[in-house]
């Protein structure tokens, strides 16, 4: 067993840090420490760039702007003063688009690798004892290294519904969803999250009759009470049918598919050929010592660090949110803590993101979260149907929603569902980093035309002062 580039990095048996799994809290762990002057050892038992790489955050959103565009062409063509006779899809070459993107990057994480002479060891690794990782290689050799520090960054893997296990065919997980080798023309799709309304978007847009169903009362329950209404009325237009407030009582395989008995608001039993299931995340815990866990996760301190001294873990494995740019930064405070650069930073404002169209994103509370704490509040509201920018690109689809502290004006939370929400976000998440008011918002000049004008007449709306609506 030896590292992918091994004419170029000798594999040692004692390192600074070994990093246990390659996905954004990994690799990203092990460059920085490589960055530090340390001599690193990366493990991966699949492929550099983990789950959001290969199957996960890429991949999917190659899928989603194949989904975007033909939809675009199919529904609002005329719009544009353009017309098709006969547009059509390649569904295979929609497939083989996503793993080629994924490809590309994966490989350049391991020129990352190469760059900053990270040692990346292909195998699965375990950890016997404190100082110690046991790799063992696709022929079954076993190599043990020893470093003071070990970080583990194993992720997660798509959780299964209890008594429905995954059969790649019938019963699919999201990772499997991405390969289908055949466009399914009905689909169930269990759990209204981030990947359940991505996935639903993707197929209704290729024709698949989707059925979404979600326990809460709301789909992408974690975000403000008005955005997830918007959205479901968005995806429902589109020709998605929705069941929130309802489970699923029930399922089995059949000759034909799944049969599900749902119960709640939707009461009815129903069968699928193909049922996807996306109700979270299992953690993919490392086999040997044993550590301290919460809710089956990682239990970590301020410094990440676990219950054995010297391991420290990052990312999906120590639980929510399970989100690869909240992974990557841990894996930063982490390692930079492990070696004494700083001190460690636990995750406070994060960006959440869902890529359908509209898009949805979000930084901060919710209305009802700041309710729920007794916050005296102001809200902004600004709609896409004002923005010239949005209705010259037929984006009109939409609004931005500021949460402002009504003693303070400081910002508290910001939510948008439009085009392009994924992208504006940064600028509100850097205003709650640094505790921007609403005056200060209001004094930045925002381009003309742009969506991010948005932003600023939501503002201006707060107090009423609103220009264009």
């Amino acid at each position: 067993m030896q590292p992918a580039y091994v004419k170029k990095t000798k594999l040692l048996m004692k390192y600074d840090l070994i990093v246990l799994g390659g996905g954004p809290a990994g690799y990203v762990g092990a460059i920085r420490a490589a960055q530090l002057g340390k001599n690193v050892a990366c493990v991966e038992m699949e492929r550099a760039g983990g789950t959001c790489l290969n199957w996960g955050c890429i991949p999917t959103k190659s899928l989603l702007k194949n989904a975007e565009l033909y939809r675009q062409l199919s529904h609002h063509a005329d719009e544009f003063g353009l017309a098709f006779e006969n547009l059509r899809f390649d569904w295979s070459k929609i497939i083989g688009r996503s793993r080629k993107v994924s490809d590309r990057l994966a490989g350049g994480i391991e020129m990352l690798f190469k760059k900053n002479k990270v040692a990346y060891i292909r195998g699965e690794g375990s950890i016997p004892r404190a100082g110690a990782v046991e790799v063992t290689g696709s022929d079954g050799k076993k190599t043990t290294l020893e470093s003071e520090f070990i970080l583990i960054a194993t992720g997660c893997v798509s959780r299964e519904l209890p008594g429905l296990p995954f059969n790649g065919k019938t019963v699919i997980s999201s990772k499997q969803a991405m390969v289908l080798p055949e466009r399914p023309e009905q689909i169930l799709i269990i759990g209204a999250g981030a990947i359940g309304v991505e996935f639903a978007y993707f197929f209704n847009a290729f024709g698949t009759k989707v059925t979404l169903v979600e326990m809460m009362e709301r789909i992408l329950p974690v975000e403000d009470d008005e955005i997830s209404a918007a959205l479901e009325k968005a995806l429902t237009k589109q020709g998605i049918t929705i069941h929130t407030g309802t489970k699923v009582e029930k399922a089995e395989t059949t000759n034909k598919g799944v049969r599900v008995q749902l119960s709640g608001k939707t009461d009815a039993t129903l069968e699928f050929p193909i049922v996807l299931v996306a109700i979270g995340v299992s953690p993919l815990l490392p086999h040997g010592i044993e550590l301290a866990l919460d809710r089956g996760f990682i239990k970590t301190d301020d410094r990440y660090e676990t219950s054995v001294k010297g391991i420290f873990a990052a990312g999906d494995i120590i639980g929510p949110p399970w989100l690869a740019h909240v992974a990557s930064y841990e894996a930063i405070q982490a390692v930079e803590g492990i070696f004494g650069v700083s001190t460690p930073k636990k995750v406070r404002n994060f960006p959440g993101c869902t890529y359908c169209q509209p898009q949805v994103a979000s930084v901060g509370l919710t209305e009802r979260a700041a309710k729920e704490r007794g916050i005296a509040y102001k809200v902004g509201k600004f709609p896409f149907l004002a923005s010239g920018k949005a209705l010259a690109a037929g984006e009109s689809e939409g609004f931005v929603k500021l949460i402002f502290g009504q003693q303070y004006g400081e910002l508290l939370g910001a939510h948008i569902i439009g085009a392009d929400a994924t992208e504006m976000i940064a600028e509100l998440g850097l205003a709650l980093t640094l505790e921007a008011t609403k005056d200060e918002i209001a004094q930045t000049i925002h381009a003309h035309p742009t969506l991010s004008e948005a932003v600023l007449e939501a503002t201006h709306a707060s107090e009423g002062h609103a220009i264009h609506i």
